[in-house]
């Protein structure tokens, strides 16, 4: 199985990294603290919210539908496709999941993978968008560091460049298409669920609740689970497997992040399409890719085999601290 691709090749000079080329507007710095805030303010709210108004099987299905359609938008086609490549897709499914991806209100296709390819081109080092050491190791430098690389990382004025980190991704219409139309996608994200809710009701007071959880609360649930994989698990967990950063399995993660949380096998083997390759280590996102192989909506699926795991496995566990 190939390990990397080109554009994470580490054997390439650090010194040539990507130069920064664009700088983001305030317009879209205010936009990200609204699609930051809002939902997050709607978490807080949530159990006072669930206290007194009661949690309906609706408004649960609605969310939770949406969590799984948007989450492995982003983890089987953000992650495992768009960026490692770890199987080819025709065209419709291509879209979909770019699609799906961009519900999640993270970035649009190409800047996601923009950012991410960047993020194994230096992970942990000085050049990663996100690293959780970019201060040091003390207590106080990993606390500002773990703020920086689980959200204020985004607020960075400047953007990775897309034609140095993705431009196959620049060049692909369909792709290129559904990142120019990202408000597309998020009006869509945020209307869908009160538009169901409404409907299955047949109440104003159902489109109320499906936008509370389906829409606020969902998306902010997926944003810190997304974003503990880029903090957490560079910060505390196990080492199995041998990498040249710090990444770290994180094993409560797991289930709400689709199986990304098994991150260190992951930054092992980057285009690996399975990241939970032990016992008991669950990745739906891997089991998802599995059925589209068998439907044959997808193929040249890179599986890790038992030799490559072999040579990346330490002789034992490393505990973080």
């Amino acid at each position: 199985m190939t390990t990397v691709e080109p554009v994470l090749d580490h054997s390439q000079p650090e010194e040539e990294a990507s130069p920064l080329v664009e700088r983001k507007t305030w317009t879209q710095q205010v936009l990200l603290t609204v699609f930051l805030a809002v939902p997050f303010a709607a978490m807080v709210a949530a159990v006072p919210v669930a206290w007194g108004w009661g949690l309906s099987v609706r408004d649960i299905t609605i969310a939770l539908v949406m969590y799984v359609f948007t989450g492995l938008g982003i983890t089987v086609g953000f992650h495992r496709y768009l960026t490692h490549r770890s199987f080819t897709a025709g065209r419709a499914l291509r879209i979909v999941l770019s699609v799906a991806g961009s519900m999640a209100l993270q970035a649009s296709p190409i800047q996601w993978v923009a950012d991410h390819r960047r993020h194994h081109r230096f992970s942990d080092k000085e050049g990663d968008p996100h690293s959780p050491w970019r201060y040091g190791e003390g207590f106080k430098a990993l606390t500002k560091g773990f703020v920086y690389s689980h959200v204020g990382w985004l607020y960075d004025w400047d953007r990775t460049d897309e034609m140095k980190y993705a431009p196959e991704l620049v060049a692909d219409a369909d792709v290129n298409f559904v990142s120019r139309r990202f408000a597309w996608w998020v009006a869509l994200s945020l209307l869908l669920p009160p538009l169901v809710g409404g409907l299955w009701s047949w109440s104003w007071q159902g489109a109320v609740t499906a936008f509370f959880w389906g829409s606020l609360v969902r998306i902010c649930l997926l944003h810190h689970v997304t974003f503990a994989i880029n903090s957490v698990c560079h910060i505390t967990g196990r080492r199995p497997f041998r990498t040249r950063d710090r990444s770290q399995n994180v094993w409560w993660l797991a289930l709400l992040s689709f199986g990304e949380s098994w991150h260190n096998f992951h930054h092992a083997e980057p285009t690996s399409a399975r990241h939970g390759v032990r016992p008991f280590e669950i990745d739906t996102s891997a089991m998802l890719i599995k059925a589209m192989e068998k439907l044959r909506w997808i193929e040249d699926v890179r599986w890790p085999d038992q030799a490559a795991v072999a040579r990346r496995r330490l002789s034992s566990d490393t505990a973080a601290g």
